[in-house]
């Protein structure tokens, strides 16, 4: 890659700041598949980005051009949007209306709800994209390729192909992608622009078949654009884009290689201690709506009372950070989590026994320590564009681990064989598999996350990004 310029552009960058009282800033790299994907690339790279914090517009303004040098990145340049247009973009459009869609979250009968404030919401939208295409077109040369990231960005494609031709531009979308009937929630205009700002792409990525060709009809059905399923292309208004499917994986002798930190081998042994020689299920997830991890707990619950055999032997590890608690549903939702844990362990617990942890602060290191000891790993998101964690728990696993996967998952595609498969919505089901999981015999629960975790680092990081710009030829 070193004779060509690349561009990422993103809503989150791979740095953030802080701002001590005397004025001083510190810098924190962070991680990702992105970020580890681009220290391996040569060359001129350039990572377009907003400012998320006070810090971050304070070093933005500092910046010389506006631009950072990162060690191991590059550069990378902040974007300064205003604080009421970011919040509109990001928080009405593309966490509480393009998220809710892709992962078909909706209340239909109370939202949706699309009126003169949702207008002005996207036009803060367009405005956010805008400021991204004016950006890219400024600082890239002739013949860059550039990478746009996800459901925040979905106009940049084509708003930078009208100011920069010349560039070769690829869109990956990390979520799930909506089928028609469903994406018609959108207004037509919106729903229209976003279909059509994607097409501005001279290719579009997705995590599985199953997204892409749900794409390919949004295309075909809502656009009326000329769809060639078999070569997975799609020609709107004289422009053509491919459609690639890109199944993220992980990198798995990184993320060995973390867990194997001493801050991790101290997390485990005092896991270890807490739970003793019991059943270990975990689940890591953020307490995002799509995870499902209220229907997961009461699986769990009705494990435990369907079989009683288990009471003292089994505990269940979850891990559900707090996520976008700006948002009311978010908030009630963390409530609910709470709630129906404190409820098994009223319920079940002896005093000698506590058959649940309910784990609400974010700590990456007690996570990895999680997956070394789990004996079930649970993963039943209503929907999911990939799911990493299903990966990431087979990849570490010291002594074997069954993986309970729901099918709604973008990981089910390539991990259905050697997982357990369940109905997100099915408790009962699910309350079934992980009494099966329990019971699955050592030799095949190592056997079974063997092939997992062949399955799960096949295509690592580095990998899949290199393979989406290989596709711009």
């Amino acid at each position: 890659m070193a004779d060509t310029q690349v561009l990422v552009a993103s809503n989150r960058g791979p740095v953030s700041f802080s701002l001590a009282d005397d004025g001083a800033l510190s810098m924190r790299r962070g991680g990702g598949g992105l970020v580890s994907a681009l220290a391996e690339l040569d060359g001129d790279i350039l990572w377009v980005c907003a400012t998320l914090s006070d810090a971050d517009r304070t070093a933005a303004r500092r910046a010389t051009e506006g631009r950072l040098d990162v060690p191991g990145i590059g550069a990378v340049r902040m974007l300064d949007i205003p604080a009421g247009t970011f919040h509109r973009a990001y928080n009405a459009v593309a966490n509480s209306t393009l998220w809710f869609v892709h992962h078909m979250l909706y209340d239909t009968p109370n939202k949706p709800l699309f009126d003169a404030r949702s207008r002005r919401d996207w036009q803060s939208y367009e405005a956010y994209n805008a400021a991204f295409a004016d950006a890219l077109a400024q600082d890239a040369a002739p013949g860059s390729k550039v990478a746009v990231q996800d459901y925040h960005l979905t106009l940049v494609p084509t708003l930078l192909r009208e100011r920069r031709p010349d560039v070769k531009i690829t869109h990956f979308s990390h979520t799930p992608w909506a089928p028609p009937e469903y994406y018609r929630l959108l207004p037509d205009d919106i729903g229209n622009q976003v279909l059509e700002g994607i097409l501005g792409a001279d290719h579009a990525g997705f995590q599985t078949l199953r997204w892409a060709e749900a794409f390919l009809d949004c295309c075909a059905e809502i656009l009326g654009a000329d769809v060639d399923r078999a070569a997975r292309t799609v020609t709107h208004q004289g422009h053509v884009t491919r459609v690639g499917v890109h199944g993220l994986g992980v990198d798995g002798d990184a993320l060995r290689a973390r867990a194997a930190e001493p801050d991790v081998t101290a997390r485990a042994a005092a896991l270890r201690e807490q739970v003793g020689d019991r059943r270990l299920i975990v689940r890591i997830d953020r307490t995002e709506l799509s995870k499902n991890i209220v229907r997961g707990l009461a699986a769990y619950r009705e494990l435990l009372a369907k079989h009683p055999e288990w009471h003292g032997r089994v505990v269940h590890l979850a891990f559900a950070y707090p996520s976008r608690h700006d948002l009311p549903e978010y908030r009630e939702y963390t409530a609910a989590v709470q709630r129906i844990a404190a409820e098994i362990s009223d319920e079940f617990g002896d005093g000698t026994w506590d058959p649940l942890i309910l784990q609400v602060n974010d700590d990456y290191p007690r996570s990895l320590a999680a997956y070394g000891l789990a004996d079930v790993l649970l993963v039943n998101p209503i929907r999911d564009g990939m799911n990493l964690v299903a990966k990431e728990g087979p990849t570490l696993s010291k002594n074997g681990c069954a993986l309970v996967l729901s099918d709604q998952a973008g990981a089910a595609d390539e991990m259905s064989g050697d997982a357990i498969m369940v109905n997100p919505f099915d408790v009962s089901q699910t309350a079934e598999a992980l009494h099966r999981a329990l019971l699955m015999p050592a030799d095949e629960r190592a056997e079974r996350r063997k092939r997992l975790a062949a399955v799960a680092t096949a295509l690592p990081p580095q990998r899949w990004f290199a393979d989406q710009l290989a596709a711009l030829g």
